[in-house]
């Protein structure tokens, strides 16, 4: 999966998407305004269907279809409508996908959860957050939901969520709940979220018009209808012709766009069933999952009534569909499943009761196969286009590598990274230094700013801490993310401080401890903000002089050669022909890390192009000799998650 590519993909189905709902919304236009104006007629005709003049004034013109001041009434009126409901759907899912699974009863996983089979889930989503390079999403649990189904969301893919139901946790086996996670990555790692939630907005908005003509209709059950114009008949009768209108023209505008949504869902949903295939090599996985919600008497069918809400949100259709299948949000399992296993004979299989999950060890994958090294290329060029193609990927063999990764992590540190108490210190004991009197300033620094109880957690980790390897390091702060996006606003400030601390406390920031105060402070950021990320520079040239001292940050941390500084910078600005000219090798000084955050602050908001020819570029400076350096890995994860592109550990191209 090409990250930049599925993000390209994303923008045209938004760019669609806005403009089948536009036809959905001109046609709720006119169509509340041909309401109107035959409503405007029975009231002139005071309700008896012929022309009344006297109590208007007689105008002697006979009715007129097109009606311009009506028109535009109308328009301002529906669009205003339409606009304000949107906006308030979109501003309750402001808060990302925690507020979608909290909207449906989720309930998050307590990190230290006694429950095998929700350790098993968060093991198989910690894993494909550390092999896609994407920040670990939060994991919640519909627990009052006995259905086999899920969903991810978020507006990014620093805010994301995974939702599973119950009864997906308790009847599905490890390799099929990978692959539903799998598919459910796929939505992420795609961009479909973000467009899920646009078109729930828009829908709602559509909806609420059809909502107030039923209101209408609903507060005149007790009215009293008069034959007489002078006792209000003919008024009440215009009321009634108002709601009913409303009502008409919201439910056929909420029609169109129901089945708009369920067409562009059904799409995606292919797409996801491949990728999962993709990514985990098990076919079986997926289709052993798809194939027990068809032999399942509750199949995948949520008990909530706002399950319809987001129905195109889900692994499995939600809710019950209606007009025929039009509405159906999936395509039929059997379809599924076929699309992958041509040979399905058509029988589905009754889940258990609940799966044994002493039969499913957590850290066994088995048809996973073990973790190919990648190619160690005789070119610069080679190497760094496979760092550069790894962004945004998910693979088995990168799934298979996280499952090392992780194994090879001290459980006290996996218990710690997701505890919302001990996350933070373990993220400041990463932090710690070897040299002992600078560890001991730093110690000091912790007590002064976190308090004593902080100090105490960071030497029961101590000597955990110090069995980790550098290229454990990054992936602990992945695991910890989650628990870091969970404190409180008012304990941001002291945390954000102690890393300053921290980091300044030697006198010289090392490449590490940038790369972790920049992923760090870049997700909170995002996670609480995600309209941060928004692409605000198209143009090479507006963001020549951030690219020259990102790439000789990046080439001064390849070698203290000069000459070889030189060479790796060459390397990399040959990748960006538009700008080759006017870039140029900065000196140390100019390029520190002070300069390198303000430019790749800047560049967070460049359009995605830009990003891909600039990460393409850095990639190559680093590996302009041929061997990637865990420093120079480090900078570029940090580059790339400034960039927010996720980017899957490299400690199998660096030599420590």
């Amino acid at each position: 999966m090409d990250f930049f590519a599925a993000e390209g993909r994303a923008k045209k189905r938004t760019a669609r998407l806005l403009i089948l709902f536009g036809f959905a919304v001109a046609g709720t236009v006119v169509a509340g305004y041909l309401a109107t104006v035959f409503a405007l007629q029975l009231s002139r005709s005071g309700g008896h269907g012929r022309s009344y003049y006297g109590q208007y004034g007689d105008s002697g013109e006979p009715f007129e279809l097109w009606q311009p001041g009506v028109f535009a009434v109308v328009s301002v009126g529906t669009l205003a409508v339409i606009g304000l409901a949107s906006l308030y759907k979109w501003t309750e899912f402001r808060g990302g996908g925690s507020a979608v699974a909290e909207s449906v009863g989720g309930r998050r996983i307590d990190p230290h959860t006694s429950d095998p089979r929700e350790h098993q889930l968060l093991n198989v989503v910690e894993e494909m957050a550390i092999a896609s390079g994407l920040p670990v999403p939060a994991v919640y649990i519909l627990d009052g939901e006995p259905a086999i189904n899920s969903f991810a969301a978020g507006l990014t893919t620093n805010d994301a969520v995974v939702t599973v139901t119950r009864g997906a946790l308790e009847k599905l086996t490890r390799d099929e709940l990978q692959g539903v996670i799998a598919h459910e990555f796929s939505h992420i790692l795609n961009g479909d979220m973000r467009i899920n939630v646009r078109v729930s907005a828009i829908i709602f908005g559509i909806l609420v018009i059809g909502l107030a003509g039923r209101a209408v209709l609903w507060g005149m059950r007790y009215g009293r209808f008069g034959s007489s114009r002078a006792k209000g008949g003919g008024g009440v009768l215009v009321v009634l012709a108002i709601g009913l209108a409303l009502m008409v023209v919201g439910y056929i505008g909420y029609f169109f766009g129901k089945l708009i949504q369920a067409s562009l869902s059904r799409q995606r949903e292919f797409l996801a069933d491949a990728s999962s295939v993709q990514f985990t090599r098990n076919p079986a996985g997926i289709t052993g999952a798809l194939k027990k919600i068809g032999g399942y008497a509750i199949g995948s069918s949520l008990e909530t009534y706002r399950a319809a809400e987001i129905s195109h949100f889900f692994f499995a259709q939600a809710s019950a569909s209606n007009f025929g299948g039009l509405w159906d949000t999936h395509p039929p399992l059997d379809v599924r499943i076929r699309a992958i296993d041509p040979g399905f004979d058509g029988k589905f299989a009754e889940p258990p009761e609940v799966v044994d999950v002493s039969r499913e060890p957590w850290s066994k994958v088995p048809h996973m196969p073990p973790q190919a090294p990648l190619p160690s290329p005789q070119a610069a060029v080679a190497l760094g286009a496979a760092v550069a193609a790894a962004a945004g990927t998910l693979t088995a063999e990168g799934a298979a590598g996280a499952q090392a990764l992780l194994a090879g992590i001290p459980a006290s540190i996996r218990t710690a990274a997701r505890s919302p108490h001990d996350a933070p210190i373990l993220v400041c004991g990463l932090l710690l230094d070897d040299a002992e009197d600078v560890r001991q300033r730093q110690l000091a620094a912790i007590a002064g700013d976190l308090g004593g109880d902080a100090l105490h957690t960071l030497q029961q980790l101590d000597p955990a801490l110090r069995q980790l390897k550098p290229a454990h390091k990054l992936p602990v702060l992945q695991l910890a993310l989650p628990s870091l996006k969970a404190l409180e606003p008012t304990a941001l400030g002291p945390f954000a401080g102690v890393l300053d601390d921290l980091v300044q406390a030697e006198g010289t920031v090392t490449t590490f401890a940038f790369a972790l105060q920049k992923l760090v402070l870049r997700s909170l950021a995002i996670s609480r903000a995600p309209s941060a990320s928004v692409a605000q520079i198209y143009s090479f040239q507006a963001v020549t002089a951030e690219i020259s001292v990102v790439l000789s940050a990046l080439a001064h941390a390849s070698s203290d050669d000069a000459a070889e500084a030189a060479r790796a910078f060459a390397e990399g600005a040959s990748q960006l022909k538009l700008v080759e000219g006017r870039i140029a090798l900065l000196s140390e000084e100019e390029s520190g890390l002070v300069q390198l955050d303000a430019a790749l602050d800047k560049l967070a908001g460049a359009s995605g192009p830009i990003k891909q020819r600039l990460l393409m570029a850095a990639a190559h400076v680093v590996s302009a000799d041929g061997v990637l350096l865990t420093r120079e890995a480090e900078l570029l994860r940090a580059v790339a998650a400034s960039l927010d592109v996720p980017v899957p550990p490299v400690a199998s191209l660096a030599a420590a």
